[in-house]
């Protein structure tokens, strides 16, 4: 039994194939190749990194070689030049660790992770030693950026610096991440490297002005898709009506353990996506309820696990041990989890991009797949299984932060302040000299900084995180 077997069937189903509001085929795409340049570095820097070192964004979509585009330039790089440095920032601690995992796999280079999880004695290692380092801007903000000293030789060789999953960082969130940046940035040039930033992004409505607003210097985005892609089949799904006076169906929790007993039964690897840890759990025991043999085979992942647990069920997904995992967002980004062949989603995730970005977790190979949108109560999932089209036909949102909110803003610049004094005349990000000097001021009234010999010197007792 297959998956196109099961999609038969379902077209025929009494009790399925009238709660389908949209069925839409997406075909396959053939891939566009092109054959291993003879001088790999230098091919590669120019037509990846951009001549002249320009910046560069990559927003193409899942499974589509975003990581391979920036790890052969970096990793060939720090091949033939040990002593360069590259540092890649992931979202999550466990995508940073699956990236690792995947470039010790692939190259002998001295990579490492530091963040939460590093212990304490592996950290002074891991600052002397490492040629790359995986973390993330928690880690980046609160361990290594106030620290710099100790990491003098590894910021004086910083030659990368790689964003992945920029589109997580909108909203509050993004404008702090885009104020760390400006601080890794002001502490590599204080030790005299040169970064050249890349970015990667599921596909959202506006690339460009994101990545720019990140790392505030001109950027390339590129966004044609040239990887292999087999035939996808997107569902919009309405539970069926128990009571038709009222409006009331079938509870989409319900309804998505239903809609994945019936692909378990052809044996269709899949993944159901939650809206919270706790639903996750209640689809978890139902699920196992029903298929009572094959409990060792249904997990479920959220935050909250243990890294071992975490890295024991993606094992599991790769090899295909594990042939259902219930998950909430923490699998969404791009961890690598083999070849899903169907991805179930809870209710509607919020976002045009979310969903595409959860339904992409199917389908990483050139096989058929499958995603099914299961509509909850909720008045915006119903008005998109009763209006499909404007899912269809919409572009991603946009990702919009604010860097220079003044609450945010403020705060950064006092820890700038803590890990580098002020010059007379620097500037802060994109601020102006005397915007920066109005803040500087500020911080100078409250008693937090102080001005002497035209520097601006940190002067309260305890780091400002």
């Amino acid at each position: 039994m297959s998956l196109l077997s099961l999609l038969f069937h379902w077209r025929a189903d009494a009790s399925f194939a009238p709660n389908v509001t949209a069925w839409k085929r997406i075909p396959a795409r053939e891939g566009q190749y092109a054959p291993i340049p003879e001088d790999l570095t230098l091919a590669l820097r120019q037509s990846l990194w951009g001549k002249g070192g320009r910046h560069t964004a990559l927003v193409t979509g899942t499974a589509s070689g975003k990581t391979l585009a920036y790890n052969l330039p970096v990793l060939d790089y720090l091949l033939k030049n040990p002593a360069g440095r590259a540092l890649y920032l992931f979202p999550t601690k466990a995508l940073a660790h699956d990236q690792l995992a995947e470039i010790r796999e692939m190259t002998s280079v001295t990579a490492a992770a530091y963040d939460g999880d590093t212990a304490g004695h592996i950290r002074a290692k891991v600052r002397a030693n490492a040629q790359l380092v995986v973390t993330n801007p928690d880690m980046l903000h609160m361990g290594i950026l106030p620290h710099h000293p100790q990491w003098e030789a590894f910021f004086s060789q910083l030659r990368f610096i790689i964003i992945d999953e920029m589109h997580v960082y909108r909203g509050v969130f993004g404008s702090h991440v885009a104020n760390v940046i400006r601080r890794l940035k002001r502490v590599a040039a204080f030790y005299g490297a040169e970064v050249q930033f890349m970015l990667t992004s599921a596909t959202i409505g506006n690339p460009h002005e994101l990545a720019h607003t990140l790392i505030e210097e001109p950027v390339t985005v590129i966004t044609e898709d040239g990887s292999a892609r087999g035939e996808k089949h997107f569902l919009i799904y309405n539970p069926p009506l128990t009571d038709e006076k009222l409006g009331l169906r079938v509870g989409v929790r319900e309804e998505s353990i239903r809609v994945t007993s019936d692909l378990l039964s052809y044996n269709v690897q899949t993944i159901l996506f939650g809206r919270s840890r706790r639903s996750v759990e209640w689809m978890l025991q139902r699920l196992r309820d029903k298929w009572p043999g094959k409990a060792g085979d249904i997990r479920a992942y959220r935050s909250g696990y243990l890294p071992q647990q975490r890295r024991e069920i993606e094992a599991g997904l790769r090899q295909g041990e594990v042939r259902a995992v219930i998950a909430t967002t923490a699998l969404e980004l791009g961890i690598d989890i083999g070849g899903i062949d169907a991805a179930i989603l809870a209710g509607y995730p919020g976002t045009i991009a979310g969903t595409w970005q959860q339904a992409g977790r199917a389908g990483r190979s050139e096989d058929a797949s499958l995603s099914i949108l299961v509509a909850s109560a909720n008045p915006l999932d119903q008005f998109l299984a009763h209006h499909p089209d404007y899912f269809f036909q919409r572009s991603p949102e946009h990702a919009l932060l604010d860097p220079n909110n003044l609450l945010i803003l403020l705060d950064h610049i006092r820890c700038a302040a803590f890990e580098l004094p002020f010059q007379a005349g620097d500037s802060y990000g994109n601020l102006s000299h005397a915007q920066t000097t109005e803040f500087l001021d500020v911080l100078q009234q409250t008693g937090d900084i102080h001005h002497s010999a035209e520097k601006y010197f940190w002067m309260s007792d305890t780091y400002p995180s």
